[in-house]
Formats: C-alpha cells, sequence, structure tokens
C-alpha cells in the first residue's frame, strides 16, 4: 500500500513537472544582436519569458531575408521584420500577420556628409545615390524628393549593398538611402565625418513602425504569442525605467558590444521602443499601406484585419 502510495506520488509530481515546464518558443532576428533589440534581451535576461511560462530561444538569421519566410513556412514562431515588408509580404500571398512592435518609429534616414555639398533636398538633383534594398527604399526616395521637384531618373542610383557609410565617406556616393539614425549617423560622427539626415517621415512619407513581430496567420490562436508579447510590455517598462541596468542585462551575454556606437545606438534607440508592443495603429497602417499602393509596390489594400492584429 505504500509502495502504491509512493508510485502515485510520484507521478503525480512527474505530470505537474510536465505542466508547469515552460513552452518552447522560436523567434528569429531580422539581424545580428543589437541595441534595436533590447526589449527581447531584456525580457530574457530578467526571465520574464519563463515567468510567463516560455523557453525563448532568439536565433540571428544568417541571411537578413529569411525569417518572415520562414515562419511563414511554419518553421518558427515568431520573426522580427519591418511594416514596409510585410506590405510588401502580405501581396505576395505569405501568410504573415503582424502581432507586436518592438521600435515604434522610422529608423531609415536619407543621409549626407554634413560638410559636403547637399545641404537642401534639391541639391540631390543630378547627384548619385547609393541604396542596399530596392522597391521601399526607391519609393522613400521618391516621395522625399517629389516636392522639391527632383525625380529618381535625375540620380544616378547606385546598389551598395549594405556599405552605406563607407560608400558615402569614400565618395562613390553623394547621399545614402536606408541609413539608420541610431547606427550609421553615430557611426559616421564617432570616425570623424558628421553626416546630415533627413527624415523620411518630415518629408512626405508616412510614419510607420520600423522593427515588427511577426507570426504565422494561421496559428494565431496559439497562446504562446500573447503569453510572449505580455512578456515584452513588462520588458519595456524596466527598460525606459531602467535604462543603466538595462545595458547591463544586454552586455551580459553580448560583451563585444560594449563599444562607443552601440552605447550611442542604445541612447538614441531607448526612446523609440514601443511602450505597448501588442497595442496596434490601425490608422497608421492603413495610411502607410496606402502610400505603398500609389507608389506603385502593391496593387492593392487587403483589409488591415488580414495581416495585423492587437495581442496587447
Amino acid at each position: 500500500m505504500k509502495l502504491k502510495f509512493i508510485a502515485i506520488l510520484l507521478l503525480s509530481v512527474g505530470l505537474s513537472s510536465t505542466a508547469n515546464a515552460a513552452e518552447k518558443l522560436t523567434v528569429l532576428l531580422d539581424w545580428f544582436v543589437n541595441p534595436d533589440h533590447a526589449t527581447l534581451i531584456v525580457a530574457q535576461e530578467r526571465g520574464l519569458f519563463k515567468k510567463h511560462g516560455l523557453d525563448v530561444e532568439l536565433i540571428a538569421p544568417a541571411d537578413p531575408s529569411d525569417p518572415p519566410k520562414l515562419v511563414a513556412a511554419g518553421k518558427a514562431e515568431i520573426a522580427v521584420s519591418y511594416q514596409p515588408q510585410l506590405h510588401l509580404q502580405v501581396a505576395q500571398e505569405l501568410p504573415l500577420t503582424r502581432i507586436g512592435t518592438l521600435v515604434a518609429t522610422p529608423l531609415n534616414t536619407l543621409l549626407v556628409l554634413k560638410d559636403g555639398p547637399i545641404k537642401k533636398l534639391a541639391d540631390l538633383k543630378g547627384k548619385k545615390v547609393g541604396y542596399s534594398v530596392s522597391g521601399v527604399e526607391s519609393a522613400l526616395l521618391k516621395a522625399m524628393l517629389e516636392p522639391v521637384g527632383v525625380t529618381i531618373s535625375d540620380l544616378t542610383l547606385i546598389n551598395v549593398n549594405f556599405s552605406l557609410s563607407p560608400s558615402l565617406l569614400s565618395g562613390q556616393v553623394d547621399a545614402v538611402i536606408g541609413a539608420y539614425r541610431n547606427f550609421e549617423l553615430n557611426q559616421m560622427d564617432i570616425e570623424g565625418y558628421p553626416g546630415r539626415a533627413f527624415y523620411p517621415e518630415e518629408h512626405g512619407v508616412p510614419a510607420y513602425d520600423e522593427l515588427i513581430l511577426v507570426a504565422n496567420s494561421e496559428k494565431l490562436g496559439d497562446p504562446r504569442l500573447k503569453s510572449f508579447i505580455l512578456a515584452l510590455e513588462e520588458a519595456v517598462q524596466y527598460l525606459v525605467n531602467h535604462p543603466d541596468d538595462s545595458w547591463t542585462l544586454f552586455l551580459k551575454n553580448h560583451p563585444e558590444l560594449d563599444n562607443e556606437l552601440n552605447r550611442r545606438a542604445w541612447k538614441d534607440t531607448l526612446p523609440r521602443f514601443a511602450l505597448r508592443p501588442g497595442a496596434l495603429d490601425r490608422g497608421r497602417y492603413d495610411r502607410f499601406a496606402a502610400f505603398m499602393l500609389e507608389q506603385g509596390l502593391i496593387k492593392q489594400t487587403p483589409p488591415l484585419d488580414d495581416y495585423a492584429v492587437a495581442l496587447d
């Protein structure tokens, strides 16, 4: 009788342990770990994912274009992506839905040398402009220049891959589109060549979310997704309340990032993190979808509920 009781007790403990075990969740980053991912890192280092019953693995991609495709194919639960890219991916009928936001303002800029000949956007007429990714960046450039009487045909566009600031510093191009205000702008200043940034949202481009979280549209009922968003909201509150302690947490497993560039990027990105990661600004998504349609990047604007939800 005693042995039977012990066996039942052990079985009960085993079942309880299984029930309480953290559920695995894979998150594919858009790039190598950097200050843009601070909310994710703080949530992980403070045990907030575990608090919400999750065992989250953050994976940096070999190819930055792969994460949304892998989520669409069911190979991972969540990918870090970009709002402009989501509109394109939905137009390509990829089953992706925005479930959260990491960075709630644009980071993209049109960047020139501060002491160079480009003082205003109209000065770009007849100049060379470097870019990394065609499509959205060209549309941003077109929209920014049209009000000052400059067209894309007035420029020489050069694909510089991801060598944005080096191509500008070397004189290969006169400006670059796609440079981030929290990274390339700081990088150039550190190297002694201050830049001048023109911000798309101040020159005719609707504001948009820079970094977002996307999940497979057919798996939005997965309870892990809401748990993930709740953990992020706790993380971002800690992040803005304790930026110095959060920086220490960020460096805990990434000491190689403890340098001047990342310290500056950390400071510049802090005010841009989404304080309510799960909240959805419906007007913002509708306005940017209309912009994409106007620029000819998509052929129609599907209902917002088809590709963006609020899990807050």
